[in-house]
């Protein structure tokens, strides 16, 4: 697929190692889900990674900044998650706003019985400063639409309404990445984060691992060893040891 070498090739170029993985069990489903003002591109690297590995992926775009989280909980993600039923396992990727959608999904819906695991990275399970600074400007408003201005960390706001992880049969991994591509933008988030969002932040109780990987928020599902790590998750459970 020339989409997967082109992005094999960014990949490559951008990351350090990734560990061999044997290949995924057949039947099994990973269906990714990119987060606010992206598209699948975003998540290309890794639906490449996971297709080498046996995996059937489901990586489609989806409507971030002009659909409200609750609509894509409540109609789109089950749609999409129906016309995959047949799959023996469905685990789930996701990226930033898309562990929200998830979790929203999971508190209104009931766990489908063949729920794999799920893997997040760099979501605002707690909130981002972000919105907190701009969510009053209009150009914020405009490039993030019906859904950024909602993700910030006041108490009202719509991760921290959502409680703890609400599939305890699915096992819940995340990944945070600590090393920011731009500071500026990051000055009002704490430290460590990953220019958006703090590793604090992405922490959720009921969390089954947690690691910390040293790549922005942008880039982090582009990295080798971000996709060794969600495919050691997936197969295990686990995340493998951090490099010492």
């Amino acid at each position: 697929m020339k989409l997967c070498a082109v992005a094999a090739g960014i990949v490559a170029m951008t990351a350090s190692s990734l560990v061999a993985a044997p290949i995924g069990p057949p039947r099994e489903t990973v269906v990714l889900l990119h987060g606010l003002g992206r598209t699948s591109l975003s998540m290309a690297p890794l639906a490449c990674a996971l297709q080498r590995e046996g995996y059937r992926v489901v990586n489609v775009s989806y409507r971030s900044r002009t659909r409200a989280l609750e609509e894509l909980a409540n109609d789109w993600l089950p749609g999409l998650l129906a016309e995959n039923a047949d799959a023996a396992r469905i685990h789930l990727v996701t990226h930033s706003m898309g562990g929200i959608l998830v979790r929203l999904w999971l508190r209104e819906h009931p766990a489908p019985a063949n729920l794999g695991r799920v893997v997040m990275l760099a979501p605002p399970n707690a909130g981002s400063e972000i919105p907190d600074r701009f969510a009053g400007v209009s150009l914020f408003r405009w490039l993030t639409g019906a859904n950024g201005h909602r993700l910030g960390t006041g108490r009202n706001s719509l991760p921290r309404s959502l409680g703890p992880w609400p599939a305890p049969s699915a096992d819940l991994g995340i990944i945070a990445g600590n090393h920011p591509m731009n500071p500026v933008l990051g000055a009002g988030v704490p430290r460590p984060n990953d220019g958006k969002v703090s590793v604090a932040s992405t922490h959720l109780s009921g969390e089954s691992d947690h690691r910390v990987l040293p790549h922005s928020h942008t880039w982090l599902g582009w990295q080798r060893d971000t996709a060794a790590q969600v495919s050691t998750f997936l197969r295990n459970g686990r995340f493998s040891a951090p490099t010492l």
